[in-house]
């Protein structure tokens, strides 16, 4: 992983707030994302794409509905940046508000989304 990656990858807004629910969450849909940033589909969906592109993330399918995470393959340096960040950032907005978001969203799914 290239240094110049993942800080790119923090320096969106938007991804920065995925990247924060998904260390804090391990694996989320893209269903959880939209409704916890409260952002449209297409949006969640194009900076997913740059976060699996950069390895930062991977997905994986199930039926219809993909799901991501954090790379468990990235390198201790990288995981300790976003490990450090999410703990920064739990208490502050709007992270912690899309942790509430998302805690309050109505049938959440169980790891099979949407079905």
């Amino acid at each position: 992983m290239d240094p110049d990656l993942l800080f790119k990858a923090l320096a969106d807004s938007t991804r920065l707030r995925m990247l924060m629910l998904l260390v804090m969450e391990d694996e989320l849909c893209v269903c959880e994302l939209t409704h916890a940033l409260d952002e449209i589909q297409p949006k969640i969906s194009r900076h997913l794409a740059q976060l699996r592109e950069s390895g930062v993330v991977l997905d994986r399918r199930q039926g219809q509905w993909i799901y991501y995470r954090i790379n468990p393959d990235l390198p201790g340096w990288a995981r300790e940046v976003l490990a450090a960040t999410a703990e920064g950032a739990t208490t502050r907005a709007p992270f912690d508000q899309d942790l509430r978001a998302l805690a309050d969203m109505p049938d959440r799914p169980e790891k099979a989304c949407c079905d």
